[in-house]
């Protein structure tokens, strides 16, 4: 090009969109239109679908108000107080030394998303939401937890720019992003391992039924924290040998976990690190949320260092989460999308993304399993 010659540069072509593309263009075009909005809260046909609109914004907007009301409700002690039978105002004013009028516009805002209902007497019980939280220690616990996700989603912004400096979370999960996780000992592993332990229990029996774990000889279940799927798995197995395999600090609250359940005749607790150390031969290996924890790069060398304790027809299940699961779509992307950005690692994972995964770790098939919660947890079952 001759100089002082001006450069054409020629824009990029426009796709032509699909006919899905140009009918959900339309859609949204319309729900802009100010006309199209008076004309919608007008027509009796059209007006419910409207305000389920406008409710799903408002949710939007005031998510954050109603978890912090079920957080509330649940440090308070109010569901708790509430599971052993209905109270007035007033006594719940003295049992939680909240206000009068403050704790009833709590139970207002309570009632509303379903946690407590007010009764024709005047006093408060549970609602079917606030039924299902009371009744589960391990839910409450993850509630508890969640003033730490809350703190690090004080700046969004900062968060999903990478600027935000350190996270509560970060510190919560120590081992996520620790260069010798083995080393870590002390209150840190002491608070995560309560918290999995929790978790684990509210999905164990969900996994035991999902699979014929019957089947094996011995489990080992790689990090299992102190044990309480590993002891859910060795009191429904009784021929099933079951071995924990996770950091030294946190495999010894393992077997005191079994010796106390009675089951410390079938199951054992052994310490090291699946990045480091050699995992426990076994016919049957388990990841109960594991994978979800840490980047494609250490799930590859955790899945290969399976791959080498299994036998030639060993089988590995991976219990997680499983991105794109029908209905899911607020739990694996929105929900843990951030609370792993805010841990600092981890992801969650498609089922064809486990399964390329578990090809270059050498396994030769995998199929999805789902759970009777399987928004919450499915299973990739892998033959190696």
């Amino acid at each position: 090009m001759a100089a002082g010659d001006a450069q054409v540069v020629s824009e990029p072509r426009r796709r032509r969109p699909s006919v899905s593309g140009a009918w959900q263009d339309l859609r949204n075009r319309l729900i802009a239109s100010p006309r199209f909005k008076r004309l919608a809260f007008s027509l009796p046909f059209i007006r419910p679908l409207a305000e389920r609109n406008v409710r799903q914004v408002f949710d939007l907007l005031a998510g954050f108000v109603y978890s912090q009301t079920l957080f509330a409700c649940v440090e308070l002690g109010l569901l708790q107080k509430l599971a052993e039978g209905p109270h007035d105002a007033s006594a719940l004013g003295r049992m939680t030394d909240v206000p009068p009028d403050r704790l009833r516009r709590l139970l207002a805002a309570a009632a509303a998303v379903d946690l407590v209902e007010e009764r024709r007497d005047g006093t408060y019980g549970l609602g079917l939401a606030g039924a299902v939280v009371a009744s589960d220690p391990g839910l409450m616990a993850m509630i508890r937890h969640h003033r730490f996700l809350y703190a690090d989603l004080a700046d969004p912004l900062a968060l999903v720019r990478g600027t935000a400096g350190p996270t509560e979370l970060a510190s919560y999960w120590p081992y996520a992003a620790a260069d010798r996780p083995e080393a870590l000992e002390g209150a840190p592993v002491t608070d995560y391992s309560a918290l999995m332990s929790a978790s684990q229990s509210m999905l164990a029996d969900e996994i035991l039924s999902a699979c014929p774990f019957g089947r094996h000889r011995r489990l080992v279940d790689v990090g299992g924290g102190d044990g309480a799927f590993v002891a859910a798995a060795a009191r429904r197995f009784p021929d099933l040998i079951c071995v924990c395999f996770d950091l030294p600090a946190v495999s010894d609250r393992a077997a005191a976990r079994f010796a106390a359940a009675g089951v410390g005749d079938r199951a054992t607790a052994v310490g090291g690190s699946f990045l480091a150390d050699p995992i426990p031969s076994a016919d049957l290996v388990t990841l109960v949320r594991v994978a979800l924890d840490h980047d494609d790069a250490t799930v590859l060398q955790i899945l290969r260092a399976v791959r080498r304790a299994l036998p030639p027809d060993g089988t590995l299940v991976i219990a997680e989460p499983i991105s794109g699961t029908a209905g899911a779509a607020r739990i694996t992307d929105a929900y843990f999308g951030l609370y792993l950005m805010a841990m600092g690692n981890g992801r969650s994972r498609t089922f064809n993304e486990f399964r390329d995964l578990l090809q270059q770790a050498g396994f030769s098939r995998a199929r999805l399993v789902p759970t009777r919660q399987r928004l919450l947890c499915s299973l990739v079952v892998a033959r190696a």
